[in-house]
C-alpha cells in the first residue's frame, strides 16, 4: 500500500511514542521500590545451591538451574537488567487507584511488585526435596536463607541430596495364568525400569503409561494407568532398591479383560443444539460391508468412501491405534465441525463394545475475503483475494475451491527509479480428492490421508510503461505423508504457459541495449513432472538440534526433446502448439539447522543449493524457472533480484531506469540467524547473509555470470539486526540490513567495511535496507 506523507509522519509519531515509553519504563524500572512500604523488601531472586562434591560441574549446574525453575513466586521479569513491567506499574502510580485512564492504561500493561512477603520458604523447601527424592536421593534436606541488600532480597536454598538410589531388580508380579498378565508380561522386556538406571518417578509414571498403552492395542479398554502399582523395597541397602510391579487387587473385573467390537454406528448429520447433542432418528439402517450402520437419509456421502476412514470392524479386539486413526481421518477429511465418539457395551454380548460415531457436518459452501498490505525492500502494495470453496463436492469428501485476485505493488523508496509498478489480476480452479486416484493401487501410509489435487490458474500482469504477460498454468499431482517428520508432493503432470503482450516502445528499445531484458518476455512453454521431499523434526521442542530439509527435482521436456532431436545451438528449436518448449533439468535443496541455546534463545542456520542443467531445445531454464536472490526472506541487504549473477554489475538504464531483473541458472545461499526473545512477545535477531546465483553458459551480455570454480570469490554478504513480535498467531519482523561485501566491485574492494558510515545520510540511502515481512526468513 503506497504511504503518503502522513501516514509515514504517524509511523515516526509512533516510533517516538514506542521509544519514549520504553525509556520512561526502563527509567522508572531503575526504581522499582519506589512505591514500597518501610518494612517491604522486593523480593529479587531465588537461588538453589546443591551441596554434593562427587557430582559433576556441569550437571550440578544444570540441576540447580532446574530446581530455581521450580520455585514459587517468580520475581518480577526483566528486561536488559531492568523490570520492565514493574516499571509500567510504578508509571501507572503503583497502588494509586486514583490515577486517570492513561495511569491504569499502563498498570494493566504491567505487573506488581513482587514482595520477599509473599516467599513461603517452608513451601519451596518441601518441593525441592520432593523433587529430589523423586529423583531417587531419598534422604535429601534442604534449608534457606534470606540476604537482604537494602530494599532488595534474595532466599539461597541449600540443598543436601545425599546418595542417590539405583534399581537393583524389576519384578514384574502379575498373574501368568490370566490373560492380563500374559499380556502384561509378554512385553516386559520393553520396560522403562533397568536395573542399574537411578530411581525416578517420572520414569515410573511413565512406566504405567507405558503398559497401559501396550493393553490398550490388545482390547483393554477399560483399563488405566491407575491400574499399575509400583512398589519400591528400600531396605536391601547399598543404597539400591528392588522393584514390584503389580496389577491393584481392587482392579475391576471389566478393566482386566479385552473388548470386542460390537455393532458400528454412523450418524452424519448429527446436530448440536442448546441442550448439547442431537441425533437424527433414523427410519430405517442399512448394514454396510457387514461392518457399518451408516445413517445419512440424504445421502450426502458415498457410504465407500466414508468406510473407507472407519478402521474398527465388526468382531475385531477393540485397539486404540485404530481408535485414534479413525479420529484423525475424520477430523482431517475437513468435512465435519464435530467429531464425537462414544464406547457403550453391548447389551446382547459380554465384553462388547457398540461404537458410535456423531458426525456434525461444516457449511456446504463457505466464501472468504482477505486484503493483504504487501511490503519488500523498497516495494509496496496490496492484494485482495476471494476465495469459494464446495465441500463435499461429489459426495466423496472433495473440496472444490474457486480464487479470484488482484493486487497492486509499486516501488516507494530506494535509489533507483525502477518504473515497475504493476497490476496484477487472475483466478484458478482447484479440486483435493482425500484419496489417491492411481491405476496403481498403493497406500503410502494408513496414519495420514493422502490426497490427489488438480488445478488450473490464470494471471494476467500489467507492468505499467513496459509489458504485459498472459500465463496459464496446469498442475495434477499428489501429496501424502510418510509420518509426522516425512512428507512427499508429486506433480505428475505441470504445465506452464506464458505469452508476453502490448511490450511498449520504450521497453523494446531497452532491450535493443540491454538483451537480458528480452529474456523477461520470452514466450515460456514448460511441462513434465516435478517431486519434493520434506523432512522435519522442528515440532519436536525437547530436542537441542532440530532440523529441516526439502529437496525437489523439476523438469521439463526432456522425453519429448529427446525424441524430436531438439538442439538450440543448431538453430534445431522445436515447437508444441506452435510455441517452444524448454528443456530442462533442475534440482535444489533447502537444508535449515536449530540450535537451541537456551529456553529463549535459538541459532538458525539455512545452507539453499540451486541447480539446473538446461540443454537440447534451451540454452538456460525459463525466467520463471530461474533463481533470483535478494529480498526479505534472502540476502536482506540486499533488493529482490538485484544480486549476481556472479560479478556482474546490477544495471541500470535508459531515461525511466529501467531495471533487468538479475537471475541465473544456478543458486548458493548460507544464512544464519542469533534469536533470543527480550520480553513477553518481543524478540530480536542479529542475522548474516551471503550468497549469489550464476549462469550455466556464458552470455556476451552478462560478463562474469557464468559459474566458475573461482565461485566461492563472488558471494555477496550482508549483516544486520532485527526486532520481531510473536503474536502466538502471528509472528510480524522488521530488519535492518547494509550490505559488507559486494560481488560487483573490483576484486580486491568487495569487502566494504572501510565505506561504513551511519553518519551519512547519502550511504544510509544507499546501503541501509529495511525489511518488514510476516513470519521468520527460515
Amino acid at each position: 500500500m503506497k504511504k503518503t506523507k502522513g501516514t509515514k509522519m504517524k509511523i515516526k509519531l509512533t516510533r517516538l511514542f514506542s521509544i519514549a515509553l520504553l525509556s520512561a519504563a526502563l527509567a522508572s524500572g531503575c526504581n522499582s521500590t519506589k512505591y514500597l512500604a518501610e518494612d517491604e523488601k522486593l523480593y529479587d531472586k531465588g537461588h538453589v545451591v546443591i551441596h554434593r562434591d562427587s557430582m559433576d560441574a556441569d550437571r550440578k549446574q544444570a540441576f540447580e538451574e532446574y530446581l530455581e525453575g521450580l520455585l514459587r513466586p517468580k520475581p518480577n521479569k526483566k528486561v536488559l537488567g531492568m523490570r520492565f513491567k514493574l516499571g509500567l506499574y510504578n508509571m501507572g502510580g503503583g497502588p494509586d487507584t486514583t490515577g486517570g485512564f492513561f495511569k491504569r492504561w499502563l498498570k494493566r500493561r504491567g505487573e506488581e511488585p513482587v514482595l520477599l512477603s509473599d516467599v513461603n520458604r517452608e513451601y519451596n523447601e518441601n518441593l525441592l526435596r520432593n523433587r529430589m527424592e523423586n529423583f531417587g536421593f531419598f534422604n535429601a534436606e534442604v534449608t534457606s536463607d534470606t540476604s537482604i541488600n537494602g530494599k532488595l532480597a534474595e532466599v539461597t536454598y541449600n540443598a543436601f541430596p545425599g546418595n542417590i538410589y539405583r534399581i537393583a531388580n524389576v519384578n514384574f508380579e502379575v498373574d501368568s495364568l490370566k490373560n492380563l498378565g500374559r499380556d502384561i508380561l509378554r512385553t516386559s522386556d520393553q520396560s522403562l525400569l533397568k536395573p542399574g538406571s537411578p530411581y525416578n518417578l517420572d520414569v515410573i509414571i511413565n512406566e504405567r503409561e507405558r503398559i497401559d498403552n501396550d493393553l490398550k492395542n490388545r482390547g483393554y479398554y477399560y483399563f488405566s494407568p491407575d491400574n499399575i502399582l509400583a512398589e519400591v523395597d528400600s531396605t536391601i541397602g547399598d543404597h539400591k532398591v528392588n522393584m514390584f510391579v503389580t496389577v491393584k487387587p481392587e482392579t475391576a473385573e471389566k478393566a482386566r479383560m479385552p473388548q470386542k467390537i460390537g455393532n458400528i454406528f454412523i450418524y452424519t448429520n448429527y446436530t448440536q443444539t442448546s441442550d448439547g447433542f442431537r441425533a437424527a432418528n433414523p427410519r430405517r439402517m442399512e448394514l454396510y460391508q457387514d461392518n457399518y450402520y451408516i445413517i445419512d437419509r440424504e445421502n450426502k456421502y458415498r457410504k465407500k468412501v466414508l468406510a473407507n476412514h472407519i478402521f474398527f470392524h465388526k468382531g475385531e479386539l477393540y485397539n486404540r491405534h485404530d481408535h485414534n486413526l479413525t479420529i484423525s481421518h475424520l477430523v482431517n477429511l475437513n468435512d465435519f465441525k464435530f467429531v464425537k465418539n462414544t464406547f457403550v457395551d453391548n447389551p446382547d454380548s459380554a465384553n462388547t463394545l457398540d461404537v458410535y460415531y456423531h458426525l456434525t457436518p461444516m457449511q456446504r459452501k463457505s466464501i472468504r475475503f482477505e486484503i493483504l498490505g504487501k511490503t519488500a525492500s523498497v516495494y509496496n502494495g496490496t492484494e485482495a483475494n476471494v476465495s469459494w470453496t464446495l465441500r463435499n463436492a461429489f459426495k466423496g469428501f472433495e473440496s472444490l475451491t474457486v480464487n479470484v485476485f488482484g493486487g497492486y505493488e509499486t516501488q516507494t523508496g530506494g535509489s533507483v527509479n525502477l518504473n515497475s509498478s504493476y497490476l496484477r489480476y487472475g483466478a484458478d480452479v482447484g479440486i483435493m480428492w482425500p484419496r489417491l486416484l492411481s491405476p496403481y493401487k498403493w497406500a503410502p501410509s494408513r496414519r495420514f490421508i493422502p490426497k490427489t489435487y488438480a488445478k488450473v490458474s490464470y494471471e494476467f500482469l500489467n507492468r505499467r510503461n513496459a509489458y504485459t504477460l498472459n500465463s496459464l498454468t496446469l498442475n495434477y499431482g499428489y501429496n501424502w505423508k510418510e509420518n509426522d517428520q516425512k512428507q512427499h508432493d508429486l506433480a505428475a503432470v505441470e504445465i506452464i504457459y506464458v505469452q508476453p503482450r502490448n511490450i511498449s516502445d520504450d521497453y523494446r528499445a531497452q532491450m535493443d541495449t540491454v538483451p537480458t531484458l528480452r529474456h523477461i518476455v520470452d514466450p515460456q512453454f514448460s511441462f513434465g513432472p516435478n517431486y519434493s521431499y520434506t523432512f522435519t523434526n522442528t515440532m519436536e521442542a525437547n530436542r537441542t538440534h532440530t532440523f529441516y530439509v526439502k529437496t525437489g527435482l523439476n523438469t521439463s521436456g526432456n522425453v519429448l526433446g529427446l525424441i524430436q532431436g531438439a538442439d538450440y545451438n543448431s538453430g534445431n528449436i522445436k515447437t508444441l502448439f506452435g510455441t517452444a518448449y524448454s528443456q530442462f533439468v533442475k534440482a535444489e535443496v533447502d537444508f535449515r539447522h536449530y540450535l537451541k541455546l537456551s529456553p529463549g534463545s535459538q541459532l538458525a542456520s539455512r545452507l539453499m543449493v540451486g541447480t539446473s542443467y538446461s540443454y537440447g531445445n534451451s540454452r538456460s531454464l525459463p525466467y520463471l524457472k530461474q533463481y533470483f536472490s535478494g529480498g526479505p526472506n534472502g540476502l536482506r541487504a540486499f533488493r529482490p533480484r538485484a544480486v549476481g549473477p556472479g560479478s556482474m554489475m546490477p544495471e541500470n538504464i535508459g531515461k525511466d531506469n529501467f531495471f533487468a531483473d538479475q537471475t541465473g541458472d544456478f543458486k548458493l545461499e548460507l544464512n544464519t540467524e542469533y534469536r533470543s526473545q527480550i520480553s513477553g512477545m518481543f524478540h530480536w535477531a542479529a542475522f548474516v547473509d551471503a550468497g549469489n546465483i550464476w549462469l550455466q553458459r556464458e552470455d556476451p551480455n552478462r560478463p562474469g555470470g557464468k559459474l566458475s570454480k573461482n565461485f566461492i570469490k563472488e558471494l555477496a554478504v550482508g549483516a544486520g539486526a532485527g526486532l520481531r513480535m510473536d503474536l502466538d498467531f502471528l509472528i510480524i519482523r522488521t530488519d535492518f540490513a547494509i550490505p559488507v561485501r559486494v560481488p560487483y566491485r573490483q576484486p580486491g574492494d568487495r569487502w566494504v567495511f572501510k565505506y561504513i558510515d551511519f553518519r551519512n545520510s547519502e550511504w544510509r540511502k544507499q546501503n541501509l535496507v529495511f525489511n518488514l515481512a510476516i513470519g521468520y526468513p527460515f
